[in-house]
């Protein structure tokens, strides 16, 4: 029997399920953090919502801690690296508030297209205002679906019920994977002139932040309706406000917004939108399906069987020459996801040096790990990365080697038209990129990177620093390879700061860049 602390509502049938399993459920409710760290001491387990922040402090005050549930997606009060580092299992419930949140996508379609929350509002009002409402019909429309993971693909297929042709932008999905669910992959502005609706199911990342920005809608087929129940912040709410008052934009439908809670937007004001308080997930059937799962999962920690959504590997389970290359091999799937601009078809996952002789197998769920957590809208751990890269079409070879000829240990992604390789260096075993499409350079891995192909020919660093300065962008470190043949070189950039889409689009554009990628691991 366990002490299993749970510090905020959780299901009933959860709670249930943990003493029927054998366990001192000790239910305390809107403790404090000082409270918190009080109570810790003897835990075995703690269940959390989002409320409660689990700290290294609160982890360390937990010394029986073994399993950290978090009834939900979200992660973001679960210090997960701590965790880790102390052995301790954090698990969460992926899956409990899908079904809930493409419903209430759904809803915000239909109610958008039909004015229903504007023409309800009338009628309760005195107001028989029936020619005022008059709505379109989903048939025969093209709906656009920016991210096409679990969420995004349940839409699509609700979609398809109501007769809609499905499009599709999403690097993280492969061409044929789209086709089986019915669905045309197309880039961002080709989706944006050819959709009649566009429902938005993507993270919330440094990449996707402001994507449905001005320059966006102004390519947008004349009169699109907007859905956004995914994440407040990818969708530009002042640009869409404009985009609405042009006529560009016919109509929006909100959940979600850059700020919340949101109670005063110029959003609110116009006619052609509709909105709720990011009820996405606010379901009697996902609540009770996260207190369920989460409570699931806890036990089978507990009792020390697999635990399918698990979303660290405790640091005892790995050996010790694997485990110093767990945080590289998670580094440099992230900046091969942003370097391929995307999903590969095939990813080639190569080991040489000691790391052959050892069970790497860890390292490749790493390397999928970072590869999927820089564009999918759900948390990405070493348990569920196999099944979304099955789920996402992506083909994975490994392979091992004894011997390399420059480094001691040497990880190597490859695909058809990129490569990638990192290893650990100096006495503090500090992660270095080694390689970069065949270029040699030796690079630390940071959260803001750019890597530029040009022109081997002189001056080329110069433009690149000099659009960066005037930009306000420091370049913290700095590598050129020169390629084989000595026709071009590459440069790879580790900046203080992100660079601005507009200094990007300018590098882009300039004489002698043959190509330029942005590379970030937040």
């Amino acid at each position: 029997m366990a002490r299993v602390l749970v510090t905020e509502k959780l299901a009933q049938r959860g709670l249930d399920l943990l003493a029927e399993a054998g366990h001192e459920v000790d239910e305390q409710l809107e403790l404090s953090p000082e409270e918190l760290l009080g109570v810790m001491p003897g835990a075995q387990a703690l269940i959390i919502r989002s409320a409660t922040q689990v700290t290294d402090e609160v982890l360390a005050a937990g010394a029986d801690l073994q399993v950290v549930g978090r009834a939900g997606i979200g992660l973001d009060n679960v210090e997960v690296e701590a965790a880790t580092r102390r052995g301790v299992m954090v698990v969460n419930a992926p899956q409990s508030n899908i079904l809930s949140a493409a419903e209430h996508a759904v809803a915000l379609l239909l109610a958008q297209a039909r004015n229903i929350p504007q023409a309800h509002a009338a009628l309760v009002a005195g107001r028989w205002e029936r020619s005022k409402w008059e709505g379109v019909e989903l048939h025969g429309k093209t709906l656009g679906v920016v991210g096409l993971g679990r969420i995004g693909a349940l839409v699509a297929q609700r979609a398809m019920a109501f007769g809609m042709k499905l499009t599709a932008y999403d690097p993280y999905v492969s061409a044929d994977r789209a086709r089986t669910m019915g669905v045309e992959l197309m880039a961002l502005d080709e989706l944006v002139a050819e959709a009649d609706f566009l429902t938005i199911h993507l993270p919330k990342t440094a990449e996707t932040a402001g994507l449905i920005g001005r320059d966006l809608l102004a390519k947008a087929k004349p009169r699109l309706r907007i859905v956004n129940a995914a994440r407040g912040g990818i969708l530009d709410e002042e640009a869409l406000a404009d985009a609405l008052r042009s006529g560009q934009v016919a109509g929006a439908a909100l959940d979600v917004y850059a700020t919340e809670p949101c109670t005063d937007s110029p959003l609110f004001q116009l006619p052609g939108v509709v909105v709720t308080p990011h009820l996405g997930a606010s379901t009697a059937e996902a609540q009770d399906k996260a207190g369920v799962t989460i409570a699931e999962q806890v036990i089978l920690a507990l009792a020390g069987d697999f635990v399918p959504f698990a979303v660290n590997v405790a640091a005892a389970e790995v050996s010790e020459t694997v485990r110093p290359f767990l945080g590289l091999a998670e580094q440099l799937g992230r900046c091969f996801a942003c370097l391929n601009d995307g999903l590969p078809d095939r990813l080639e996952v190569e080991f040489q040096g000691g790391l052959a002789s050892q069970n790497t197998s860890i390292l490749t769920l790493a390397v999928l790990k970072g590869l999927f957590s820089a564009g999918t809208e759900e948390p990405v751990s070493y348990v569920n990365a196999p099944q979304l890269a099955e789920e996402r079409g992506l083909e994975i070879r490994e392979t091992s080697t004894a011997t390399t000829r420059d480094f001691v240990n040497l990880i190597t992604l490859r695909s058809g038209d990129h490569s990638l390789a990192g290893t650990l260096s100096g006495s503090g075993s500090e992660p270095r990129i080694v390689v970069v499409d065949d270029h040699t350079v030796e690079v630390p891995p940071a959260e803001n990177m750019l890597v530029v192909r040009n022109d081997d020919r002189p001056g080329m660093i110069g433009v690149v620093g000099t659009a960066l300065g005037r930009a306000g962008v420091s370049i913290s470190s700095m590598a050129v390879g020169p390629s084989s043949t000595g026709h071009t070189a590459l440069m790879v950039l580790s900046t203080a700061g992100p660079t601005p889409d507009a200094t990007f689009e300018e590098l882009k554009a300039a004489e002698g860049i043959l190509d330029i990628h942005r590379i970030t691991s937040v």
